[in-house]
């Protein structure tokens, strides 16, 4: 019965995204993280079925990533959340955004993962309720850091476009230099699209435009051996892996070394069909959503 009530609603939901609604800017609020100024974006609702912190990857920062607002189209991934009745929140890590950079021109995972950790507790106490983690690309990597070090207030753990490779390890970087602080280009912020025909020319122009506009410096990273401590065993919570099916960064052997080690039997794999890294933005959008919220709704059934 469970399964004719969902078959029959998804053509619903998917009518219900294509028609969209009008959506509002996300808010910016800021958060202290060790005397350190955080913004944090928030799309709420009225009676959320859930709460959500989303987390960007290595260049962009939040509101490009994850509220693309394009003029007769529907890309934002905090407003199709909002669509399903999630709260949704969005980081921009220490150099990102609205986020100033680290006294020492610097971030670095662990120093990033203890930030998520702090804007988790906030969250989790202002809603009386652990939160759903969803990370992107370099983000999932940061997502899963946080989880480990800090999984006292973590509902679940979405990884989406996961790019660690299979028996790679990082070497020891500790770069005493001064920050590169590279400037961005718009190659680089079209560099993702790379399946003709799965998002408009229009998106992509619009996706450099507000890239570039938002993080026009490249943010500097140090200690990236950190990430060594990656690390399945240690991810207690439900674990959900999202991946484009061309995505050239996320590794298919990784990725299932991963998904047979996470311990939490609540855990799922889903492949988007036809997108590739940036398929938050591309035909496999509405597919997303609805898969990361079917394992929210599902996990603890």
């Amino acid at each position: 019965m469970k399964t004719l009530k969902l078959l029959v609603v998804l053509p619903i939901l998917i009518l219900a995204f294509a028609r969209g609604i009008e959506a509002s800017p996300a808010v910016k609020i800021t958060i202290d993280a060790d005397g350190h100024p955080m913004a944090l974006w928030q799309k709420t609702v009225e009676d959320p079925k859930g709460f959500i912190l989303l987390h960007h990857g290595r260049t962009w920062s939040s509101l490009p990533d994850f509220d693309l607002q394009v003029e007769g189209e529907e890309l934002s991934l905090m407003d199709g959340f909002n669509e399903m009745g999630y709260s949704v929140w969005a980081l921009d890590a220490r150099g990102y955004g609205e986020t100033p950079r680290d006294s020492t021109g610097w971030n670095t995972p662990n120093r990033a993962a203890k930030d998520i950790s702090i804007v988790l507790e906030w969250l989790a106490n202002k809603n009386n309720q652990k939160i759903h983690l969803w990370g992107w690309s370099m983000g999932s990597m940061l997502s899963q850091l946080a989880a480990q070090q800090y999984p006292e207030h973590i509902k679940s753990l979405t990884l989406f476009g996961y790019p660690p490779e299979l028996n790679y390890q990082n070497p020891e970087d500790i770069n005493t230099a001064k920050p590169l602080r590279e400037i961005n280009t718009a190659k680089n912020a079209a560099s993702d699209f790379i399946v003709p025909g799965a998002i408009s020319q229009k998106a992509i122009d619009e996706y450099v435009r507000h890239s570039l506009q938002a993080d026009p410096i490249r943010a500097d990273w140090n200690y990236t051996h950190q990430y060594n401590q990656l690390n399945a065993t240690k991810v207690t919570m439900p674990v959900m892996l999202l991946q484009g099916e061309f995505d050239p960064i996320a590794h298919s052997d990784f990725h299932a070394k991963a998904f047979i080690e996470f311990p939490n039997a609540n855990k799922q794999w889903v492949v988007l069909k036809g997108g590739a890294h940036a398929a938050i933005f591309e035909t496999p959008r509405v597919r997303s959503i609805i898969a990361t919220v079917n394992f929210y709704e599902w996990m603890d059934k």
